[in-house]
């Protein structure tokens, strides 16, 4: 699955500006356990289907999300990584940076309770 790609332009000055909003790639594979390999971004706008995609899956089986190609997280995506670990899927080569994000993310929501 990829998302869709966001594109838009503007004439400023009389110049072109063209925008590219980069897309999450999501690729599947199963053998002892379902592994989702991400790359790219994970925004907000990708919560909600890689939620959906993780629903889809037989409870019983072991699910993971290989984040070694991610190179950019919101904070909304970090705080779904974090209920993902919470519900015993891992994360996979996870980058350092969103590692600390997680665990950043982790304690504020334990003071709050």
């Amino acid at each position: 699955m990829v998302r869709e790609v966001s594109f838009y332009h503007a004439i400023t000055n009389g110049f072109l500006v063209a925008v590219l909003r980069l897309m999450l790639k999501i690729q599947r594979s199963a053998n002892a356990k379902i592994v989702f390999t991400l790359s790219g971004r994970i925004e907000v706008e990708d919560v909600a289907e890689l939620r959906r995609l993780l629903t889809l899956e037989t409870v019983n089986r072991h699910l993971a999300l290989d984040l070694k190609d991610v190179t950019l997280v919101d904070r909304e995506a970090v705080k779904f990584l974090a209920r993902c670990e919470a519900d015993s899927i891992e994360l996979e080569n996870c980058p350092p940076y969103i590692r600390e994000w997680i665990q950043r993310e982790s304690g504020r929501t334990r003071r709050k309770h």
